[in-house]
């Protein structure tokens, strides 16, 4: 099916009027239609959640808004909790989920009352050495199975290789030393494919975790309070994907969950999610306008924006489809490596692209990029990082980030050094 903004030429012009391009753009009825569906699709399980993957998109306005549809927050790092904090989400609304944790993070979660997702096994230590051996009554740990996991539609995962998570029997010692050190309540947890294709993902995940609660209720008397899918479920970037049916992706959870849990008596077990991708990946875009138009060995688009803005297309080789605004259903007659201004090759939104004729002052919408866009930014070159905008359900448009300032870039330099305050004082 064809891709189309949700905007307008038309509006898309206004608001670059009042906000020059490039900005990431938002639109907050998509958001809210996400987390309804969502949270529709696991009904069935009183205990749900969706902590949301604060990394995938980590503005206030879009935190709030989640948390206005019942969504905690899913944390990485002590900056992430601070920022969850500040949005009115607080204790078991709050997952911190970290590697490589460190020990200032673990206690600010833990006073924030969140719960602690430990990622291997040597972290039990590391968590009873932050809190001073008081460890808290809710711990979750994360499985890593290794060898392969395989879904139809998907390539098959490779857990060994992942650096996330502990093995099996690292997850069984630790849930037996976190037991006899007095913790009281325990959660199971796994990330095993990213972006992942179809709706057959999140079953097959649930199905191994059931499994396993099983095996550790009956082999060391634990009973697992709460299994978290993490995230993973993809979105459909190509026209040619299909878009993930998340009320199949639902039911299909649901048939685990009574296959292997209800016989079990563990049909008290809540579902916990923390998908970011699925939840803004589709609602986001970046606006960015053609300034230049080359040809030598290709013919390239230079446009305002560069991968400090959109780093997906050179980290990973990204797709994202991009839509000429005005020229939606014109041919498709030209191919064009459309790329931004950085002194770095990869720098390069699509290469061989098919468009319609484009021409220097043509907005283009690069779909796709509410999580892991605006997120991913950086100042390499001196790149400003640029501003996100919400589009409200009423039509209107919000600025909930500005667009960064020479001064902000310079700000954090040595405030006592000459060249330093001249640089500030001019900008």
């Amino acid at each position: 099916m064809a891709k189309r903004a949700f905007i307008g030429r038309d509006a898309l012009e206004e608001i670059c009027r009042r906000y020059p391009t490039p900005f990431h753009l938002y639109d907050e009825r998509e958001i809210r239609a996400r987390a309804r569906a969502l949270n529709a699709a696991f009904s069935w399980n009183p205990g749900f959640k969706e902590y949301f993957a604060v990394k995938a998109t980590p503005n206030p306005s879009i935190v709030r808004l989640l948390a206005e549809e019942g969504c905690g927050c899913d944390c990485a790092t002590g900056v992430e909790l601070m920022l969850a904090s500040a949005c009115g989400v607080g204790g078991r609304d709050i997952m911190l989920s970290s590697n490589d944790t460190p020990d200032e993070d673990f206690r600010l979660a833990a006073r924030m009352g969140a719960i602690i997702n430990l990622d291997s096994a040597d972290m039990v230590d590391c968590l009873s050495r932050a809190l001073g051996g008081a460890l808290p009554e809710t711990v979750c740990l994360r499985l890593n199975p290794g060898g392969s996991f395989e879904v139809p539609d998907n390539p098959a995962g490779r857990p060994a290789e992942s650096k996330f998570g502990m093995t099996e029997e690292q997850l069984f010692d630790s849930y037996r030393r976190l037991r006899d050190a007095g913790v009281t309540e325990f959660g199971l947890h796994s990330f095993l494919l990213s972006n992942a294709q179809g709706n057959e993902y999140y079953p097959a995940l649930a199905r191994l975790l059931f499994g396993l609660a099983v095996r550790v209720r009956d082999e060391l008397g634990i009973a697992i309070s709460f299994v978290d899918l993490s995230g993973g479920v993809g979105v459909a970037y190509r026209e040619t994907d299909a878009e993930a049916d998340i009320a199949a992706i639902g039911a299909g959870v649901r048939v685990a969950y009574e296959d292997i849990l209800v016989p079990a008596g563990m049909g008290d077990i809540a579902i916990f999610a923390e998908l970011g991708r699925w939840m803004c990946g589709p609602a986001g875009a970046l606006v960015t306008r053609v300034i230049h138009k080359k040809e030598t060995y290709r013919a390239f688009l230079g446009v305002d924006a560069c991968a400090a803005d959109l780093m997906r297309p050179a980290l990973y080789d990204a797709y994202h489809h991009i839509t000429v605004m005005g020229k939606e259903d014109a041919p498709l007659t030209c191919t064009y490596n459309v790329v931004g201004g950085l002194c770095e090759n990869n720098d390069q939104f699509a290469r061989d692209r098919v468009l319609p004729e484009t021409e220097i002052g043509d907005l283009l919408f690069i779909h796709d990029t509410g999580a892991h866009g605006h997120a991913m930014g950086y100042n390499y070159n001196g790149r400003l990082r640029s501003a996100e905008l919400l589009l409200r359900e009423d039509g209107s448009v919000r600025l909930i980030r500005r667009a960064e300032k020479p001064s902000d870039y310079f700000a954090t330099l040595d405030i006592d050094d000459e060249f330093t305050n001249a640089l500030t004082r001019g900008n």
